[in-house]
């Protein structure tokens, strides 16, 4: 059987012709994927304006997360530089999440997501405009 990696392949990233619209796509994609899974835009709410939550108050407060995704979505955010995770060693074990500056950073950003989104016409507009 034939190889196909070798045959098929991606244009050299200097060769591949890049439209500011293409970018900016681009961008908001890989913007996107820090925000992508359906609770961590809820997490980041909870965390905004400096809050320091342990695990149990976070699994409390947003009632119909499963216990592994939370952990599963926090693990991620913490990959990729929103949350900081800080541990205490004692007995009993104390684990707390806070939002890193960076993840802080996204507070206006999403305020005016929420702002647009309360905006949204009435279901009977936006009907009447599409006819």
């Amino acid at each position: 059987m034939a190889r196909t990696d070798e045959k098929v392949s991606y244009l050299p990233k200097g060769k591949q012709p890049r439209s500011a619209r293409d970018t900016a796509a681009a961008s908001v994609e890989t913007a996107l994927r820090f925000l992508e899974g359906r609770w961590k835009l809820i997490i980041l709410f909870h965390l905004f304006g400096g809050r320091v939550m342990r695990f149990s108050e976070l699994e409390r407060s947003i009632p119909l997360v499963s216990q592994k995704m939370l952990v599963q979505q926090l693990k991620q955010m913490e990959r990729d530089g929103l949350v900081r995770r800080i541990v205490y060693h004692q007995i009993p074990p104390k684990v707390e999440y806070c939002l890193t500056d960076w993840g802080q950073d996204l507070c206006p950003a999403l305020d005016a997501l929420l702002t647009w989104a309360t905006g949204r016409p009435a279901a009977d507009n936006a009907a009447a405009r599409h006819e």
